[in-house]
């Protein structure tokens, strides 16, 4: 029987609710400053607005004081699920007042969209959106892409008693060291150090481009991070074809890689334990995986005018391949050429990368290459214990950041997981269905959302609010692996129903 609510677990949940706003707030302040350089004083108007929101209801909600350290799972599944909303909604306030948007609630999807990575906006034209606006929107990809919970946790806002239950609740089991705040802080500068690094990479990139200093240096800070965080937003409208450079694709390319590749194994090879590597459950996986998938993809985009040849295809084709099995849903072609130039085999292609997505413990969204090992593992396991003899006892076992035993339970989890995304992918795709478009797309659009990937082909200001409304649902759910958002709405459900009397179970009328 699931416990209700106390009044207790509503003064906890508002006193990290606060503590994550207050957060925004500090946040809030860069394209604050942006604006301010820029001389965009309308943006600034705006963002300061934002900033003073922020605070006040989190020192409001702060003022709910509760003893440090007393935070329990169920608990922290509340704070996750609730500030997802709450960052959102506050986010939203400057998009809205930009005049880019007809009504909050666009606004809305775009701040959801971009807090989760998914980056399916509703502007139909983003070459005018302000530089403040623009930091805004990656400034969410990277706070949403490392999560709230690390971010806070790197700047020391959360206590450690809590810790361990938020950071878990956010969608991360693994540690890469086994200090889950020092866990937060490897990730956030680790993560920093990327981005700045391929970030003056690709300004000098578009300095010899002749693009101008400060613009080459946002350009170049802004898709490092959109790269890395497996984010997929850029500041134009014709995203990375903008550019029309090898280079700067080879980099984002090399970028998204990255970002789909769990954080622990980067830290292991980085420290020089390469042999990890290869032997790695989700890096075969995914070697074996994504080469399928991509002989499939070069077949069925051969036949159409994308395969004009091997340059178009490894240019073109394999950029956006990757783009969709990182789940950044980066591609040098607009949503209508992607519908246009590729056949429903390659569509349908993508749509799979994109539900299974690259690691565990990444940026990365999507079901997680080790979930899919894990499934197909046990399996396999399943059909060879069925044909040996009773007497012989098999120990599954395989590797990931060393030797690991496969238990019932870690199966269970991962078959759990891999059902509700299915079904999460299912009802959006019925969802298009059942508003008039086409079977396909429906299918791909809903991926696209709860893999937040974001690699959209109709999705704009004009889809209907309902449709809005089941996107938005599903980055959300997407972004916290679904179990948590299940698990929230089972206890709010505990929390509103009518409790019934034992003495009434059983009765007979």
């Amino acid at each position: 029987m699931w416990q209700r609510f106390t009044f207790y677990d509503f003064r906890v949940i508002a006193h990290y609710l606060g503590v994550l706003l207050v957060l925004e707030a500090v946040v809030l302040c860069l394209p604050f400053a942006t604006a301010l350089i820029a001389q965009e004083w309308s943006a600034a108007t705006r963002y300061l607005l934002a900033i003073g929101v922020a605070l006040v209801v989190g020192t409001v909600l702060r003022m709910m004081r509760i003893t440090p350290g007393h935070l329990n799972r169920t608990q922290a599944i509340a704070v996750t699920g609730f500030a997802w909303i709450a960052v959102a909604l506050v986010g939203a306030i400057p998009l809205y007042m930009s005049m880019h948007y007809s009504s909050y609630m666009d606004a809305l999807f775009d701040s959801v969209s971009h807090f989760t990575t998914t980056n399916a906006t509703l502007i139909s034209y983003t070459n005018h959106v302000s530089h403040a606006d623009n930091m805004w929107r990656f400034i969410m990809n990277y706070t949403g892409g490392m999560g709230l919970v690390v971010v806070a946790m790197s700047v020391g806002l959360l206590a450690r008693g809590g810790s361990s239950s938020l950071y878990s609740s956010e969608g991360r089991s693994e540690h890469v060291v086994p200090n889950v705040v020092e866990t937060a802080r490897f990730i956030f500068m680790f993560s920093a150090g990327i981005i700045l690094s391929a970030g003056i990479v690709l300004t000098v990139v578009l300095l010899f481009m002749g693009m101008s200093g400060t613009r080459a240096m946002l350009h170049g800070i802004w898709l490092a991070m959109s790269g890395f965080m497996t984010a997929g937003l850029a500041p134009m409208s014709t995203s990375i074809t903008y550019y029309h450079s090898m280079a700067v694709e080879f980099i984002v390319l090399t970028l998204m890689i990255l970002g789909g590749l769990n954080f622990a194994l980067q830290n292991e090879v980085w420290n020089g334990r390469f042999h990890l590597f290869p032997r790695d459950i989700e890096v075969r996986t995914a070697i074996i995986w994504w080469v399928g998938m991509l002989v499939v993809f070069i077949i069925a985009a051969s036949a159409s005018s994308l395969g004009g040849g091997l340059p178009a295809l490894m240019r073109t084709g394999l950029f956006t391949f990757v783009g969709a099995a990182t789940t950044t849903g980066f591609t040098t072609m607009t949503s209508n050429q992607m519908s246009a130039l590729l056949p429903s085999g390659a569509i349908m292609v993508l749509a799979l990368l994109m539900a299974v997505g690259a690691s565990s413990g990444s940026t990365a969204g999507g079901i997680k290459l080790k979930r899919v090992a894990i499934v197909a593992k046990s399996a396999y396991e399943t059909m060879k214990n069925a044909m040996s003899s009773d007497s012989i006892r098999n120990v599954s076992s395989y590797q990931h950041l060393g030797r690991v035993v496969l238990d019932e339970g870690e199966v269970k989890d991962a078959m759990t997981v891999t059902m509700f995304y299915i079904v999460v992918y299912v009802i959006g795709a019925l969802a298009g269905v059942a508003l008039g478009y086409d079977a396909l797309s429906s299918f791909s659009e809903s991926i696209a959302m709860a893999s937040n990937s974001g690699m959209t082909t109709f999705t704009d200001a004009s889809i209907p609010y309902v449709l809005k409304a089941i996107y938005m649902l599903e980055m959300w759910a997407g972004r916290l692996e679904i179990v948590t958002l299940i698990a929230l709405g089972m206890k709010i459900g505990a929390s509103v129903l009518p409790r019934i009397s034992p003495a009434k179970v059983g009765r007979n009328d």
